[in-house]
């Protein structure tokens, strides 16, 4: 049997309750993660734990008998927990998903900017790409999203349901390693082709640049010789000297500086990003909402990185 302790937990709370509504709010999920979370536990000990027939629901003759073991071992669990801890709980950390790019390089001086405005943010922050980040923020699997503002609405995210703050404006900018006169050696300028180092195909970034090329004839003076779907993976090849990619200013701003890297185009091949973190309103973590009310009364200069 393999049983985690929040299943446990959730059981105990749909008792007290009898509402998958209202233990999902006391549990800061979203109703149908918690209702997932039921039915796995149920899943994992064989028995079905409650009547969904009735309201509110009621509780099979096994799940009364099973309630009786779920409240002694978290009840058990806390109390030692308390023990371990000294009776004295740390601030909650929040769990923050965030596009690779933004967590490597744009999250730790904007969450150092924040904090002199909100004070000390426990956090933990896990990259990954933006179709699982959404999918992890719509289970009510974690508390707060980082990724880019997609315009044409392919992330389909309700604006009252997903609330959310504008905090960066950014270019996507067309980059190559200088040749030995400080011009690029891969440029966008002229006739000839170019050794293109390219997103894959389901990456955000990805369509951004395809959307800014849907109708340019560069487009066909592209030969891609590489695919990935993180920006630091192809500012390594960049700086290889394999081809020219579009990448987030804020990942070579130290390059472009130092010279490293120079602009393979015009800055009418520049993409414009927007940045925006994310909420689910139906989630209440007290954490959540006691930062969304800070991040409400700061100037809007404060919180664009």
């Amino acid at each position: 049997m393999n049983l985690e302790t929040k299943w446990l937990e959730d059981f105990v709370a749909l008792a007290n309750t009898r509402s998958f509504s209202a233990s999902a709010r006391q549990r800061h999920v979203t109703q149908p993660a918690f209702s997932r979370r039921i039915r796995s536990l149920e899943q994992a000990v064989g028995v079905t734990l409650v009547d969904r027939s009735t309201t509110p629901v009621d509780l099979t003759p096994q799940g009364q008998l099973f309630l009786v073991t779920a409240r002694n071992m978290v009840e058990q669990l806390n109390e030692s927990l308390g023990h371990l801890r000294g009776l004295s709980m740390a601030n909650e950390a929040l769990d923050i998903v965030a596009a690779h790019s933004l967590a490597l390089s744009f999250f730790p001086p904007w969450i150092s900017r924040l904090q002199k405005g909100v004070g000390e943010l426990p956090t933990r922050l896990v990259a990954m790409n933006v179709g699982d980040a959404i999918h992890v923020l719509r289970e009510g699997n974690c508390d707060l999203m980082l990724a880019y503002y997609d315009p044409y609405a392919t992330m389909q995210l309700d604006a009252e349901v997903f609330p959310s703050f504008s905090i960066g404006q950014v270019q996507m900018v067309p980059v190559s390693l200088p040749d030995e006169a400080g011009a690029p050696r891969f440029s966008l300028e002229g006739r000839q082709e170019v050794p293109y180092l390219a997103y894959t195909q389901g990456a955000f970034l990805g369509r951004s640049v395809r959307m800014l090329l849907k109708n340019d004839p560069l487009r066909m003076r592209l030969r891609v010789v590489y695919e990935t779907a993180m920006a630091e993976g192809l500012k390594g090849m960049v700086l290889q000297g394999v081809g020219m990619a579009w990448i987030p200013d804020f990942c070579i701003r130290e390059e472009l500086k130092s010279g490293r890297l120079v602009r393979a185009g015009a800055e009418h091949y520049d993409v414009p990003l927007e940045i925006r973190l994310y909420r689910c309103s139906l989630v209440h973590k007290p954490g959540v909402e006691k930062l969304w009310r800070q991040m409400m009364k700061l100037p809007r200069d404060f919180l664009q990185a």
